[in-house]
């Protein structure tokens, strides 16, 4: 064997210890770790965080030249857009608000 001591740092992640004492970190017991050790958000989220990206990007395309430099959030049009088109792919409906409730959302005032 080339090493003279092997440890498990943490899950998916061994340390071997070669006789010449330096160190070598196996991850994944060296099969693809984004699928076998995968500890990030799962596919479901970063779905949605693509689209929102690429939609992002539509919009400087289409707008750029109209904005100032500065840090703008996605238009919620769009974010609406994206939360739809997830929930219609999981065969989920969604109520839509109706004029009456668009407008008191729009003219409410603190207290009130």
């Amino acid at each position: 064997t080339l090493s003279k001591e092997r440890r498990l740092v943490r899950t998916n992640v061994e340390e071997y210890v070669l006789k010449n004492g330096k160190r070598v970190y196996l991850l994944a017991e060296g099969r693809l770790v984004n699928l076998v050790a995968a500890e990030g958000h799962p596919s479901e989220v970063m779905d949605m965080s693509f689209s929102n990206q690429a939609m992002a990007v539509k919009f400087l395309v289409e707008k750029g030249v109209e904005l100032a430099p500065r840090v703008y959030s996605l238009p919620r049009d769009i974010d609406n857009y994206i939360a739809k088109l997830k929930l219609k792919s999981l065969g989920v409906g969604i109520d839509e608000l109706t004029e009456e409730q668009k407008e008191y959302l729009a003219t409410w005032r603190l207290g009130t």
